[in-house]
């Protein structure tokens, strides 16, 4: 992107992190050897739901190489539950603790000298089990007289919450047009080419050491002492390079609690790595199942009143996250248009399925499925071009900032220029003809368009809404960094959360920096902050960590600075607000002949007191703790939420695919992502984030899915049966970008770390209704695979 007045935001420049993964010398969780360390497996559940009648460890502490085997009881008997936001009385550890409640579900832990004496350890164990009922129907869960998934709670349905914003009775009883439709979202996850892994390393002080891949344990480390009861002081968590993690390592408690505990329990230090059976199986985060009924009103001329929204969501056996992803989903729940009115009703219900978590977008994905959903089934109602319809709708760029009907607000765009570019870089005109001479031919083209959010940045405020009065009231969700300058002038940035995970935090964050002082990011040093010794902040998750990095080096950079320009202006006998930074060099404004270098400014910090300013103490190093730029708390009745995602992305999609209807296979003639993430930091590093998101919507749309048997026996457990896209399956994407910068955030940055995933399931759906419109076909189930699509052409020609 273009912008003279900066000399890095904005470019194209190479990961600064590249050259050590490249090259093979970036050190992951398994890579990590601690002296006398051993190895977890665990067994997990053969049954969706059982008693745990007795287990025998006796063979398995005979296997060559086993230490000891450890259960549900000894967790219960030494632990407390693990962290929880939703109902206590949902209680969870990382064991099964007297019954399983899904197929996968760690039965026993066993710790040996390798994993495998381990693995054998595991295959020794004899458990008997007494299964009880299953329930994966969230329906069937919710009727009197189901199987409970926790009795302590008394029923399957877990959290019930209906909003209203506006007059909605009102609304559609004076709307000229309502569509309806029912739709359903199925379940997938995150696949990182690394599953989570953890070793617990007792300390000699009484403490922990926590070595994980996980994500944001800067802020929630002090949960995971509270759950090995241990003084949060004891408890040190040390950042580990992550082969990804799309959400499924987001806070992922239940591999390093585990890991921590059975360091404890042997006084060894322990490594527990996730298998990829564990990680589909037993993993913390399973993506969204929803079941949704829903309602568009419109008036004649097309313009959208209002939005009723009924959803079931089927969160597994645990409710770790509560039901956060709703509120996520509530964050932008009208899209790009001016609705008006909005009813919202939630139904969280408790299934034998493993939990259901975070993974890319977090639920607002799936409400923008459902509401382009919608206004696709509108337009062909209306016999409106899918295109015109929502430009029609579109907020305007003279109403920014534009307060929605939940509270929260959208803090600038220009949604109209975003269409108008997609179309222009997909050609739009063109492909319209050739879908006519396409079905001319007997053959069939589809186009489909949609126009979609991306909030950024969620403040803490979020958790509010779900509860009366909070249990926990936070409103904090800062970020920190710490920059210094050594004696030779180099420059060290510390970032105080875990972020290494693939989202380029260090590109972003010596970019700024670079900025910021006018020297090259791939000269600075880079490290991070373990738990002991971290400022406060959040971590990655909900397109949040460039915005929030951002802040947090610029505030470091401005403290900095004004410590460098005083020593300047001491040495330079000017005042320091006659002093400037060019260059690399302080110099006097209007006579740049009189400066000094940041190494000779640095040298001076550093070695000579005595010409220093009076009263500054020696060395140049500067904290800041950045914390969410506008938030507001919400009302007491809850019908405004508050400001708690304000950053709002937004994104259109083009789509252009050919079906075969007697294969349900389609091939890609054309796709276009046009994104607005504000201020573009650097577009090589978004542009990743368009297509690794885009590529696994096209997962979640057309492949990918955990199905369960009436017996919760789950079916799709390897690669063999789940599907996932690969470089065969995923088009060339032509990715163009918008600039409507925030005007609440550093170099007016939005988020854009969900990236493709938010759109492409909706747009694929488009593309396939487009395509087979003859015959009646609209996609209302995800994935929809080339089976289902044969069946719809087959029911359409009956």
């Amino acid at each position: 992107m273009s912008h003279p007045e900066w000399k890095f935001i904005g470019k194209n420049l190479k990961r600064v992190e590249d050259p050590r993964f490249l090259r093979g010398k970036a050190r992951y969780i398994d890579d990590i050897k601690l002296p006398g360390m051993l190895h977890a497996a665990v067994l997990r559940s053969p049954y969706g739901h059982a008693r745990i009648k007795s287990i025998d460890i006796s063979r398995a502490l005979q296997v060559p190489g086993v230490i000891t085997v450890l259960t549900g009881e000894d967790c219960k008997q030494r632990m407390n539950p693990c962290m929880n936001f939703g109902p206590t009385t949902v209680a969870q550890y990382p064991l099964a603790v007297d019954k399983v409640r899904y197929w996968g579900e760690a039965v026993a832990a066993v710790v040996a000298e390798s994993r495998y004496a381990a693995e054998d350890g595991v295959e020794a164990i004899e458990v008997e089990y007494e299964p009880l009922p299953v329930v994966v129907d969230p329906f069937l869960a919710m009727e009197p007289g189901a199987p409970l998934v926790h009795e302590a709670h008394g029923s399957n349905i877990v959290h019930e919450q209906t909003f209203e914003f506006g007059d909605v009775s009102q609304c559609f009883a004076e709307a000229d047009i309502v569509v309806r439709d029912k739709l359903r979202w199925g379940r997938s996850s995150g696949m990182p080419l690394e599953t989570t892994g953890a070793i617990g390393n007792p300390t000699p002080n009484g403490g922990l050491e926590i070595y994980a891949n996980s994500m944001n344990f800067t802020y929630f480390m002090w949960l995971i002492a509270s759950a090995l009861k241990l003084p949060s002081n004891k408890l040190t968590v040390i950042p580990v390079n992550a082969g990804g993690s799309f959400g499924s390592k987001f806070t992922a408690h239940k591999v390093p609690t585990l890991a921590g505990f059975l360091a404890l329990a042997t006084g060894r230090p322990v490594k527990y790595v996730e298998d990829r059976l564990d990680h589909m199986a037993n993993s913390d985060h399973h993506g969204s199942d929803r079941y949704y009924e829903v309602e568009l009103a419109l008036k004649k001329d097309g313009t959208m009143t209002g939005l009723r929204i009924d959803c079931v969501d089927d969160y597994g056996a645990y409710l770790q996250f509560g039901v956060g992803t709703h509120g996520n989903a509530l964050s932008q729940v009208v899209g790009p248009y001016r609705i008006k009115h909005v009813s919202y009703r939630l139904r969280a219900v408790l299934t034998n399925k493993c939990q259901q978590g975070a993974y890319r977008g977090f639920g607002a994905e799936v409400n923008n499925w459902v509401l382009e959903r919608m206004v696709d089934k509108a337009a062909r109602t209306l016999g409106m071009l899918p295109e015109e319809l929502r430009r029609r709708n579109f907020i305007q760029p003279h109403e920014f900032p534009y307060k929605i009907p939940t509270g929260n607000i959208y803090d600038s765009g220009n949604y109209e220029a975003v269409l108008n570019k997609a179309i222009e870089l997909a050609d739009l005109p063109y492909w319209r003809e050739e879908q006519k001479r396409a079905r001319a031919e007997g053959r069939y083209i589809g186009i489909g368009i949609t126009t979609a959010q991306e909030r950024s940045v969620f403040s803490s405020t979020e958790f509010w809404m779900w509860f009366d009065k909070p249990a926990f009231p936070v409103t904090s969700s800062p970020e920190s960094a710490t920059i210094s300058i050594d004696p030779a002038g180099n420059f060290h940035l510390k970032l105080h959360s875990q972020a290494m995970w693939g989202n380029s935090p260090e590109t972003v964050a010596t970019m700024v920096l670079a900025e910021q002082f006018g020297i090259d990011p791939h000269q600075v040093n880079v490290t991070y902050a373990d738990s002991a010794h971290a400022l406060p902040s959040t971590g990655p998750g909900g397109s949040r960590f460039t915005v929030m990095v951002s802040g947090a080096v610029v505030g470091a950079s401005k403290m900095l600075k004004d410590k460098l320009f005083r020593i300047a202006a001491h040495l330079l006998e000017a005042r320091p607000e006659d002093v400037e930074l060019v260059d690399g060099r302080v110099q006097v404004k209007g006579a740049p002949q009189r400066s000094k270098t940041l190494a000779e400014l640095a040298a001076v910090a550093h070695f000579f007191a005595l010409s220093l300013p009076p009263g500054m103490e020696s060395g140049l190093e500067a904290s800041h703790t950045y914390d969410h730029p506008y938030t507001t708390l919400p009302s007491d009745d809850r019908k405004d939420l508050g400001v708690f995602y304000p950053f709002m992305g937004h994104a259109c999609h083009i789509a252009v695919i050919e079906l075969d209807v007697k294969t349900g296979q389609h091939k890609f003639l054309k796709y276009v992502a046009v994104h607005d993430a504000g201020t573009v930091v650097n577009p090589r590093t978004l542009a990743g984030h368009v297509t690794g998101g885009a590529t696994q919507g096209l997962g979640t749309a057309l492949y990918e899915e955990y199905v369960y048997d009436e017996n919760g026996q789950l079916k799709t457990s390897t690669f063999m049966d789940y599907l996932i896209p690969t470089a065969m399956e995923v088009p060339e994407f032509e990715i163009g970008h918008v600039e409507t910068p925030s005007p609440f955030t550093e170099y007016g940055i939005k988020g854009g770390g969900e990236g493709g995933r938010m759109l492409t399931p909706a747009v694929m759906s488009a593309a396939i209704d487009d395509a087979l419109a003859q015959f009646g076909v609209r996609v209302t189930a995800l994935p929809v695979t080339p089976a289902h699509i044969t069946r719809m052409v087959r029911e359409g020609q009956g």
